[in-house]
């Protein structure tokens, strides 16, 4: 691909033509790229160089596979299950992370030895160690089950706290801000028509659970792509994420920058009121989110006359 084919590339990404259709083979083919992992990788580069930028922040998308319960039951419905009956407890079984913009997906699954005598302990310090070099994660469900399911096993394994950092969780943005049909990852990137999570059966976390080598490799393949795809949803969702850390505390230059994804390229335009105030109003040119300046732009006499 040459220069001036990765320029139209950029243009018909920035303009949405190719967003939701960017990963085919036939615009592979288009461009004369090899695969569609190729592809993958020169728009990750548009993202970094063109005016999609991240900077500053460490940010961390990840995933993790956890075990079944095995346990004794007496039926298979409504049942109340006696801590008694539990013969092996869950683990983590298989974990995968990337840096935001970054081509390379890191991950870590048990091996089969690990598997049969339930030793997680190597790929729960590999992950913690992962986890500890980052400003900010993006989990779906990370709250309530990624994070509490990792700092679990963390503590078994006499790790200590992960290091100060800021939870974005994908499915309380969908909770909070959507209303889609469901809120699970595999139905909402369907819906919205972007990379979409690998089918699988249980079937495979039985096989995982008693060592199966295949099993086990297929399960890390799984896990990568879970984190590929949670990227795409996660640049989706960001310009709506009210919350989203400050990425302007993420910079050293004394420039503002969009609070949600640290473009520069902000258009300055209407106001936001509150009850007692007006404040000038931007969007951002890259990812589309809004804000306000944080100085009101009420001339200190006028604001002496407002009543509440």
């Amino acid at each position: 691909m040459n220069q001036q084919q990765y320029e139209e590339l950029y243009g018909r990404w920035k303009d949405r033509d190719i967003y939701h259709n960017f990963w085919t083979e036939d615009l592979a083919t288009e461009y004369g790229m090899s695969s569609t992992e190729a592809l993958r990788s020169a728009l990750r580069r548009f993202r970094k160089t063109g005016k999609v930028v991240n900077k500053g922040a460490k940010i961390l998308l990840f995933d993790i596979e956890t075990s079944p319960i095995n346990a004794l039951v007496w039926g298979i419905w409504e049942q109340n299950i006696n801590i008694e009956a539990i013969l092996q407890d869950w683990h983590t079984v298989s974990w995968s992370a990337k840096w935001l913009f970054d081509d390379k997906i890191v991950s870590d699954v048990l091996t089969s030895e690990e598997a049969v005598n339930h030793d997680d302990k190597r790929i729960v310090e590999s992950i913690w160690k992962l986890l500890n070099q980052a400003d900010i994660t993006v989990a779906h469900n990370g709250d309530k089950f990624d994070h509490k399911m990792l700092n679990t096993r963390f503590l078994v394994h006499g790790l200590p706290p992960l290091s100060h950092y800021k939870s974005v969780d994908t499915l309380v943005v969908a909770k909070s801000s959507f209303r889609f049909t469901s809120n699970s990852l595999a139905y909402i990137n369907q819906y919205l028509g972007i990379p979409e999570k690998t089918k699988t059966t249980f079937d495979l976390w039985k096989k995982a659970f008693f060592g199966d080598k295949e099993a086990l490799d297929t399960m890390k393949t799984y896990n990568e792509n879970d984190v590929f795809i949670l990227e795409e949803l996660f640049l989706k969702l960001r310009p709506f994420i009210k919350n989203f850390p400050n990425m302007n505390l993420y910079t050293e230059e004394n420039t503002t920058v969009c609070r949600n994804c640290a473009s520069t390229d902000l258009k300055w335009s209407g106001y936001y009121y509150t009850n007692v105030n007006r404040y000038k109003g931007w969007r951002c040119n890259s990812c589309g989110a809004i804000g306000r300046d944080r100085h009101t732009d009420v001339e200190k006499e006028k604001r002496e006359t407002i009543v509440v």
